[in-house]
């Protein structure tokens, strides 16, 4: 078995051992990336006169052929195949010949690993970017669909104050735009080339990175040589950008399970995106929503496995860093998967207004209540105990708010007056929240407006 360090060993690898030590069957994903980081270098090399005009065209146009068997799937793998990086030299090799050799000169698999992490990232995120904008889209159109449909807003899992569903549709919006915006951020510390670094000491030869930086598309060169072949820093903030966008959407998914069920029936499921039961026939199971909650879960113990991983590592690189992009690819498998389902999930929702509008009570109203009282200039926090006063009134009457009579109220403060049932309109209470991010119908459109434009990227 041929390696590309054999040289220095006199005996084979231990079958078991090369097992343990290939990642093939990781990074084989990252094939394109490998294609692309060797053509640059190769055309680096050129312009600093290490290949020749005909090395160049002969590596180059081997590269080109190694690229159209990936495509067409008919790359043939061979057991010397270590990783991808070794695969790809390996078959160079066999098109080109000797001339192949020379591609690594000046190179590691150190800085060259590296790049192709970054590298498939830079091209990852944005596909995934995409997703996260389409289930945005998916919230904005329910949004819209909802118009002025009416629904309990809570707070401990206890009904609250009433709110436009409208409202808590773009309510899950918000945190999905938060995640789309760390992406932003964290693409600029992935675009930073670490080829050129070496094994961890820096290049010999006079190649220029920054040019080689702006041939693949990065934004900036590493400073340090040594960092640039140990910084993972970039996989683990990518991880933690998944996991936050796992508990947003696991928040959703729970939210969803919740609203679905026969205790609240707001919402029902299309039979497309739910499943049945087995054994009981009558069960329609929000599979889709509880699968996404436990993704969640899977996510969050991928950034806290490779944290733990790089905690213990000295400076440069290590093979441990072998365990950096299965985590990252588990992850991005995840998203990729779940998001445009969720999107689908959503669009198909069933809601039943009448069931959101027969969960809000007077007691919804209580604040509103209270500011009834503060409206004839007594303190809120007095206005606060006199209508908790009149709940308990009421508890102990068996009735709702709106059923204590005005006699009742007058005997609680002297400020009740007969238009204090007025306050019991739950779309005069949402109506009186137009302030910026309120749930008053003009706040929500304004809010609608904006999400769009967000989507845009205006």
């Amino acid at each position: 078995m041929t390696t590309l360090w054999g040289g220095r060993f006199a005996q084979k690898p231990d079958a078991a051992a090369w097992d343990l030590n290939s990642s093939l069957g990781v990074d084989r994903r990252m094939a394109r990336q490998d294609l692309e980081g060797s053509l640059a270098w190769a055309d680096a090399l050129h312009k600093a006169e290490i290949l020749s005009d005909e090395e160049h065209a002969q590596i180059a146009a081997g590269l080109a052929a190694v690229g159209e068997e990936f495509a067409r799937a008919e790359f043939p793998f061979a057991p010397s195949d270590e990783d991808i990086h070794a695969a790809v030299e390996r078959r160079l090799t066999e098109l080109i010949g000797p001339t192949a050799g020379k591609l690594h000169t000046g190179r590691s698999r150190n800085d060259q690993v590296a790049t192709d992490f970054r590298l498939w990232l830079l091209q990852t995120i944005p596909a995934l970017d995409a997703r996260l904008r389409d289930l945005q889209s998916a919230l904005i159109e329910r949004s819209e669909a909802a118009g002025l449909t009416l629904m309990p807003g809570y707070t401990h899992l206890q009904r609250a104050q009433p709110i436009l569903l409208a409202h808590w549709w773009l309510g899950h919006f918000w945190p999905l735009q938060r995640d789309r915006e760390r992406f932003v951020d964290l693409t600029r510390r992935v675009s930073v080339l670490p080829l050129g670094a070496g094994a961890l000491a820096g290049t010999p030869l006079p190649v220029d990175r920054v040019e080689l930086a702006r041939s693949l598309g990065f934004a900036e060169v590493s400073q340090n040589s040594i960092d640039a072949v140990s910084d993972r820093d970039f996989a683990a903030e990518f991880l933690f950008c998944a996991a936050l966008i796992g508990i947003h959407l696991s928040k959703l998914a729970e939210q969803t399970v919740l609203y679905t069920s026969a205790e609240f029936g707001f919402f029902e499921l299309s039979d497309s995106f739910s499943t049945g039961s087995s054994l009981m026939p009558q069960k329609k199971n929000p599979d889709v929503f509880e699968l996404t909650r436990g993704k969640a879960g899977t996510m969050i113990g991928l950034l806290t496995g490779l944290l733990a991983t790089l905690k213990g590592l000295p400076s440069t690189y290590d093979k441990d860093l072998q365990e950096d992009k299965g985590s990252v690819f588990q992850a991005t498998d995840i998203l990729w998967a779940v998001l445009p389902v969720l999107g689908g999930a959503l669009r198909t929702i069933a809601v039943r207004p009448e069931r959101m509008r027969a969960a809000i009570d007077a007691s919804l109203l209580a604040t509103d209540l209270a500011d009834y009282l503060a409206g004839k200039g007594i303190p809120f926090r007095e206005t606060h105990a006199v209508v908790g006063k009149a709940v308990r009134a009421a508890l102990e009457k068996k009735t709702g708010l709106d059923g204590l009579s005005l006699e009742a109220y007058q005997t609680l403060s002297p400020a009740f007056e007969a238009d204090v049932f007025q306050v019991f309109d739950p779309m005069k209470s949402v109506e009186k929240r137009e302030g910026i991010g309120g749930t008053g119908p003009q706040s929500v459109k304004n809010q609608i407006e904006l999400a769009k434009s967000r989507v845009k990227g205006e």
